[in-house]
């Protein structure tokens, strides 16, 4: 286990609407306000876009497995930004459901909000952690930093 101490900074309330496409617009908000380590919590609809349901099969590196969806799903979910060599990384989870179905995963693709998401933005200062691609992996991991 690794760890790193901080305290809150600035807190948002942000409002995605109808049709953002909710990572981009959230990667732009995280550049205009300078934000390098932040977690968010969220909730509203998506309207259409794909998720990551986990590997295909348990190997290192992984193969994702893309579950794509469409026509408006109630959503919640949290993530992450820490800064990386190409900049603020997004690490966004989120749990769905429509009629009897339910769908969880990472959003790391084009996703639409449907009417609305509403997110709060906790900055977090002091951390001291960035995103890197780990050496073992090959994926893109949060390294905590002494």
């Amino acid at each position: 286990m690794q760890y790193s101490q901080g305290r809150l900074g600035r807190v948002f309330l942000v409002k995605f609407e109808n049709k953002d496409d909710i990572l981009k617009s959230l990667e732009g908000f995280v550049k205009k306000e300078g934000l390098k380590n932040a977690v968010l919590v969220f909730l509203g609809a998506f309207r259409r876009g794909q998720l990551v349901t986990g590997p295909k099969k348990a190997v290192v590196p992984p193969e994702p497995n893309w579950k794509p969806f469409d026509g408006g799903w109630e959503v919640m979910g949290v993530g992450t930004v820490f800064s990386g060599k190409k900049g603020p990384q997004i690490h966004m989870h989120a749990a769905m459901g429509k009629k009897d179905k339910a769908l969880t995963g990472c959003v790391r693709k084009k996703v639409d909000v449907f009417l609305v998401i509403e997110a709060v933005v906790f900055e977090l200062k002091g951390i001291k952690a960035r995103k890197e691609i780990d050496p073992k992996t090959g994926l893109n991991l949060l390294r905590i930093l002494r």
